[in-house]
Parts: C-alpha cells; sequence; structure tokens
C-alpha cells in the first residue's frame, strides 16, 4: 500500500455516517446486536423496545438514544417516532426487529394466543413501517426500511406455528411495501434468520424446538450445509450490508448456514 493509499484509508467515512437509524426490538438479541453494528457504522441510532433498564445500558454502550416503545400500540408508535425526529432530526433508516417466538399446536391454540403473536410479529411490523413511511414522506420522501423476518417465514417447523405463520405475513408485508412505495424511493428488503442463541430462544426452548425436529441441540443449532452455529452478531452484519446496498429492493437474505429448505427460489 502506497502512503497515499494508506492516508486515504485513514480519513475514509464511516459507511454509515450521517445517516439516521431507528430498530425496534433493540435491548436483546439481534435487535442489539443490530444497533451496536449501525453505531458502530457511523449511525446516529434509536433503540427502541418495551424494557427500558435494557435500552438505558444499551444507549449509554453505543453512543445512542433509548426511546420505549411497545410497536403493537398505534399511539406508543406515534409518540416515540415524534421523539426519534426530535432526537436525531429525522429517520434514514427503521430496522423493524421487536418480535417473539411463540410456540403450540396450531388446532390446539387458543384463539387469543395467536392472536397476541400476530399483534407483535405482524401487526407491530406494520404500526412502525406505517410510522417510518410518514417520517420520509415529511423529510420529502425516500428512505430504507429492513426488516427481521425469520427462515420459519418459508420452512414451518412443528408446533411453531403461532410463529412462523404471522412471519409469512411479513414476508408478504415487506413485498407489498417495496411494491407500493417503491417510487417514492423506499427501500425494503428482509432477512431470514436461522437459529439464533438470544432472549427468545433461549436453551430451554432450543431443547424443545430439536426435539420438535427429532435432532440434539447441537445438530439442531448447526443443522447447515456449513455445519456452524449462526450468531446474532452474523445476522447484523447482514442487516447492515443490506442497509449499504442502494439498488437492491424486495429481496431476502437467509442467514441460517445454508438450509435448502429455507432457500428462496
Amino acid at each position: 500500500m502506497t502512503m497515499q493509499a494508506g492516508a486515504m484509508a485513514q480519513t475514509q467515512a464511516p459507511p454509515l455516517q450521517g445517516r439516521r437509524v431507528a430498530v425496534t426490538g433493540a435491548a436483546s438479541g439481534i435487535g442489539r446486536a443490530v444497533a451496536r453494528a449501525f453505531a458502530g457504522a457511523g449511525a446516529s441510532v434509536a433503540a427502541l423496545d418495551i424494557n427500558e433498564a435494557a435500552l438505558g445500558d444499551l444507549a449509554a454502550e453505543i453512543g445512542g438514544s433509548a426511546i420505549r416503545c411497545d410497536v403493537t400500540d398505534e399511539k406508543a408508535v406515534a409518540t416515540a417516532f415524534a421523539s426519534i425526529a426530535n432526537v436525531l432530526g429525522g429517520l434514514d433508516i427503521l430496522v423493524s426487529n421487536a418480535g417473539s417466538a411463540d410456540q403450540g399446536a396450531i388446532a390446539d391454540l387458543p384463539m387469543h394466543a395467536l392472536r397476541r403473536s400476530f399483534d407483535l410479529n405482524f401487526f407491530g411490523h406494520q404500526n412502525v413501517c406505517q410510522a417510518a413511511v410518514r417520517a420520509f414522506r415529511a423529510q420529502g420522501g425516500g428512505g430504507t426500511i429492513l426488516f427481521n423476518i425469520s427462515n420459519q417465514s418459508v420452512n414451518p417447523g412443528k408446533d411453531f406455528g403461532p410463529y412462523g405463520i404471522p412471519k409469512a405475513a411479513t414476508l408478504a408485508l415487506m413485498k407489498q411495501y417495496a411494491v407500493d412505495h417503491g417510487g417514492e424511493g423506499i427501500r425494503v428488503a428482509g432477512v431470514n434468520a436461522g437459529r439464533i442463541r438470544t432472549g427468545l430462544m433461549t436453551d430451554q426452548m432450543i431443547v424443545e424446538r430439536a426435539a420438535a425436529r427429532g435432532m440434539t441441540p447441537k445438530e439442531y443449532m448447526s443443522g447447515n450445509l456449513l455445519g456452524v452455529e449462526v450468531t446474532a452478531e452474523d445476522v447484523a452484519d447482514v442487516f447492515l450490508h443490506l442497509a449499504q446496498m442502494d439498488k437492491v429492493n424486495a429481496a431476502v437474505l437467509t442467514v441460517d448456514g445454508g438450509v435448502m429448505a429455507t432457500s428462496l427460489r
């Protein structure tokens, strides 16, 4: 490397410097890793979650803003996005990540349990995406929405319907936003994450899901073509790359080490 090239490398700005990012479900797991990754890339990050204590710790760590928000509550979402506009001065990227991993045999599931899962795993995405589009329009148009969808959207697991069914609907939601709002300069994409150890997928849940698939926990977590376990940080890296791919739209990237049943085609 020449001295000139070395100097340029040292002075190169972080890839997302000046970009304003909101991450839902940011207090733990994938959301926390995403907030860290975007802050590390130079973005100003607003971290949204209902867990205020964990949010405060994260905001202090990354130099971001903590905003309590229940994404299932339209009024709470409107208040949160008003705070984002005030604190960040606007919004460029939304990472819609908040969710819960509900289980149960679908024919035996109480209807209220399925509705509760849809409230968070589908309508929660719709609530924050509507708010993001309003923010983009108020700024003159253009922006990016990235969904955490899950590979359950295309590869249903036994007794995992309460989670997978709304996630399949969220996959369709992502495509609809791209179709309806691409002409406004709003770019939309999604990530289908595989089996990730998080606050949602606990050790006990891994044991249960492995049993449902007839596997040991180790086989379940590394049951892919590479034979490796995927981490929340791996998923965050994909979100970060998607945020920078200005001509990629209506796309889904699967991050699970390679499982043919989840390979979109």
